[in-house]
């Protein structure tokens, strides 16, 4: 996703039962569009139940709960923030009803939940309660508007500056090889023995940490116009060195650090540098939680580069509005509106700091800064393809072998391989 706002990415068709994929534009407000107005007077609905499936952290709980303030005169609004939302989506939204109504969807997640019929169209709903949205907020796919995004967001560098000027670094860091330097020179200095941080938690967020420094490279995920994974090969033993490198400066339990450790890691003043979400900035600098020579001396920049190459190793990603399909139009209505209500000018005002947000009443901030400039210099977004999910999960669960050092590089990335393609061809992705 860049400034324009043009993502172009791999959909699956719907149109047949062989699921071929075609190129497809997708049309998403960049970091710096501003939205139209979408207030309401009131929520303007007095019916229906709105169920509420999403990730949590602090932009989110602004939406949902400004959504919930549609709640009484006989409409009900529940929600459910939790870091294990991707696990339970497909199942929740495959019953009939759907166990919820909407998922707070992203980049990775649209893909998979389109490719069970599980989100319906929002044109008619747009057309009807969405008059003041910008239409470069609308992210269509094949010509039909599956979600509304409101917020952008990247993983990108954290920065203590008073502890890199006591150890003489005289900069923040550009490079993921200027990191490595400045880590050994806190380290050497005695000012910590773990400067360093990643969300390296097995799973998921392991697995996005290699995405990531992949996309650094600007090596493809797979060969090209097929779902034939192509990571076994320099450049992803390069990137596996690159974070063994790294987490040789975290904690040893680092494979136990998620986006909540990593935060209250930073907080507690026990890191010095760190990679986390644009979404942690806010929350960060919010003056609770830590103190003020951590927060004053908080710097966020963009995602380091690395390997000579000039692609900000990070994945720019949406977070947007989904509305469940196995539901009735009724709760699908309520739904849209509530939720339109958790984005409003109002609700963005008052919590600026907590996103880079996409729509009108955003002021950007010192917390959005890391995000805007890993946009501007150039990252792409997370590979919206069919089958980068089940490339995704096998990266997660097959190389902590070798980070924590009981099998190569080269063997770790055959594993991700076998796994990769044994689930592919499961899903019918390869054959």
């Amino acid at each position: 996703m860049g400034i324009n706002g043009e993502m172009v990415i791999l959909v699956i068709s719907h149109d047949n039962k062989e699921k071929k994929m075609f190129l497809k534009k997708v049309m998403v407000a960049g970091a710096f569009i501003m939205l139209g107005n979408t207030a309401m007077a009131g929520c303007g609905i007095s019916s229906g139940n709105v169920n509420v499936l999403s990730n949590d952290f602090p932009a989110i709980q602004a939406v949902t709960a400004g959504a919930s303030t549609c709640a009484g005169d006989g409409v009900t609004v529940k929600t459910n923030l939790t870091k294990d939302h991707k696990d339970i989506m497909v199942a929740a939204l495959t019953a009939n009803p759907a166990e919820y109504t909407s998922v707070i969807t992203s980049n990775s997640t649209l893909v998979t939940l389109m490719n069970d019929g599980l989100v319906r169209s929002l044109d008619d709903l747009v057309a009807k309660h969405g008059g003041g949205l910008n239409p470069s907020q609308m992210v269509t796919v094949d010509g039909k508007i599956m979600a509304v995004a409101f917020m952008a967001n990247a993983q990108h560098l954290f920065s203590r500056s008073d502890i890199l000027e006591k150890a003489g670094v005289s900069s923040i860091p550009a490079t993921y090889e200027d990191v490595l330097a400045a880590a050994k020179a806190i380290k050497s200095a005695g000012l910590m023995d773990y400067p360093v941080a990643l969300n390296t938690k097995a799973g998921w967020n392991l697995g996005e940490e290699f995405v990531n420094m992949y996309m650094g490279t600007g090596g493809d995920f797979f060969k090209p116009g097929t779902a034939e994974v192509a990571v076994n090969n320099a450049h992803g033993v390069a990137t596996l060195n690159m974070l063994k490198s790294l987490v040789a400066y975290s904690h040893p339990d680092f494979m136990t650090f998620d986006s909540n450790a990593t935060q209250a890691e930073w907080e507690a003043g026990n890191l010095a540098l760190a990679t986390m979400w644009g979404s942690r900035g806010g929350a960060v600098m919010d003056g609770e939680g830590s103190s003020e020579a951590v927060e004053s001396s908080t710097v966020l920049s963009s995602a380091p580069t690395w390997g000579g190459k000039s692609r900000p190793a990070s994945t720019l990603w949406w977070d947007g509005i989904s509305i469940s399909a196995n539901i009735s139009d009724e709760d699908a209505e309520a739904t849209f509106v509530a939720l339109m209500h958790g984005i409003s000018p109002e609700v963005i005002a008052a919590n600026n700091a907590a996103a880079v947000w996409l729509g009108k009443g955003y002021t950007p901030s010192k917390a959005s800064a890391g995000v805007s400039a890993t946009a501007a210099g150039g990252a792409a977004p997370y590979p919206m393809l069919p089958f980068m999910g089940t490339l995704h999960s096998a990266l997660g669960s097959e190389i902590s072998d070798f980070l924590q050092g009981s099998e190569s590089a080269e063997q770790a990335l055959s594993d991700v391989e076998a796994a990769y393609t044994a689930a592919a061809t499961e899903k019918g992705f390869l054959k």
